[in-house]
């Protein structure tokens, strides 16, 4: 019997399996909850749309259980707004409308029941009409009641992910994280201990710049009441057309540079981070860059531990960025040859988890056709603009097109304590060397 010995051969060969990962979350935002939403926080209740056959909208509890059933998708993002959570559009409140709370819930649930991961995202910019909180708009003691309120309903459900807003921009980011400090702090003394908590950066939270605005130090410096970072993760996002606002069917980027620059910083800090928005059209160019993107997403999975399409739900296959299914005559769904070959395809590569079955109790799948509109209604500030210009970064505004209105016929392993990846890590590599050795013994 040969003995077994780590030959340069065989350390070759473990590293080559090393490479083989996969991030943990794969996910799916289903947006319609989010619609009308400005870049200033302001976010009309007369186009909110959350994807519900129950509620007179597209079927997104059919498109999750499809997701989830027959592709593997572990995670998704559910978009709701301040606004429409308290039933008010005109004045700032902390006091949840009980009737909407409960629209969201169905949505929640709908997301759970499938057993997936589901990302709260109120989706205001860290705004309310314009006013930013904890600096001149609504109170930072005010913003901690809403989530604090969140975290207490969903305490004892593990697989409830908090993205404490979307896309923070032309803020000051040491009062932001701060702020931020005090909403993780609710959250816990909530009850919600273990729950992933998403850090948002300024400047549309773009993966260029969340170093050279100093947000990822400033919000990697905040911590859980027992002073550990358990569960707190840096928030991501990116889009690969020229101002990174996913308004444009070109991709122009595969936004390998900016990612392994921030892969390189994470790894220096210990940390990791999920890519919570990062989407691309259908364009023939999306199909190399988009590809090449997730490919690169996944293979550095020891600091990117997940990354969410943008998007499905209320939105039709019109949508230049759209991720939705479609629904067949037989009651099954076809993805999109973008999410199948950019999305699906390199996690699965990488080794991510394979689909299975789930429980009956998956919500109806009713056809719902949807269209929608898209305007630009607003413009960045020219300091934000000089940002993006010499970032190539926009934000989503564009990617949702500021307005957007509507009509309508008709389980994963628990979080890793981030500092525990650099062990974890560890443990993977020796795992992997072992495979090696194996299968270089009975090569030799």
């Amino acid at each position: 019997m040969r003995s077994l010995s780590f030959s340069p051969f065989l350390v070759l060969l473990g590293l080559v399996v090393y490479a083989q990962a996969a991030v943990k979350y794969l996910g799916v935002a289903l947006s319609g909850g989010d619609w009308g939403c400005d870049i200033d926080g302001s976010c009309p209740l007369s186009t909110a749309a959350l994807p519900l056959t129950e509620l007179g909208h597209a079927d997104g509890g059919g498109q999750m259980k499809h997701f989830v059933e027959d592709d593997g998708v572990n995670m998704f993002r559910l978009p709701t707004t301040w606004q429409f959570l308290i039933n008010n559009e005109d004045e700032v409140s902390d006091e949840f409308d009980e009737t909407n709370l409960g629209r969201y819930d169905q949505f929640v649930q709908a997301c759970l029941v499938t057993g997936a991961y589901c990302m709260i995202d109120i989706h205001n910019f860290a705004r309310f009409n314009g006013g930013i909180v904890g600096q001149g708009g609504p109170s930072d003691d005010m913003f901690v009641t809403i989530w604090s309120t969140l975290a207490k309903k969903y305490a004892d459900e593990p697989n409830i992910v908090f993205e404490i807003t979307n896309e923070p921009h032309d803020l000051d980011i040491t009062k932001w994280a701060a702020t931020c400090q005090k909403v993780v702090t609710g959250i816990r003394n909530a009850g919600a201990k273990t729950q992933m908590i998403l850090l948002p950066g300024t400047n549309f939270d773009s993966a260029a710049t969340l170093i050279s605005t100093g947000s990822a130090d400033a919000l990697l410096a905040i911590t859980n009441p027992d002073g550990t970072t358990d569960g707190l993760y840096l928030d991501i996002h990116k889009y690969l057309d020229n101002n990174n606002s996913g308004q444009y069917a070109e991709c122009t980027t595969d936004n390998v540079g900016n990612f392994t620059m921030l892969a390189t910083y994470l790894r220096g800090k210990k940390r990791q981070g999920l890519i919570s928005e990062t989407g691309a059209s259908s364009d023939s160019s999306c199909v190399t860059d988009y590809c090449a993107q997730n490919t690169f997403i996944n293979e550095n999975d020891d600091v990117y531990i997940g990354y969410v399409t943008w998007a499905a739900g209320q939105f039709d296959e019109t949508y230049v960025l759209s991720q939705t299914p479609i629904q067949q005559p037989d009651g099954s769904w076809t993805d999109n040859a973008l999410f199948t070959e950019c999305v699906l395809a390199p996690y699965q590569k990488a080794g991510g988890a394979k689909p299975s079955p789930l429980p009956s109790t998956a919500s109806s799948s009713k056809k719902t056709t949807a269209t929608q509109t898209k305007t630009k209604t607003s413009t960045k500030t020219s300091a934000t603009a000089a940002a993006e210009s010499s970032s190539s970064d926009a934000g989503d505004a564009g990617a949702k097109g500021g307005s957007l209105a509507a009509s309508t016929s008709t389980t994963a392993s628990a979080p890793a304590s981030t500092n525990g990846a650099g062990v974890a890590r560890a443990v993977h590599v020796l795992k992997n060397l072992a495979v090696a050795a194996v299968v270089g013994a009975a090569l030799f």
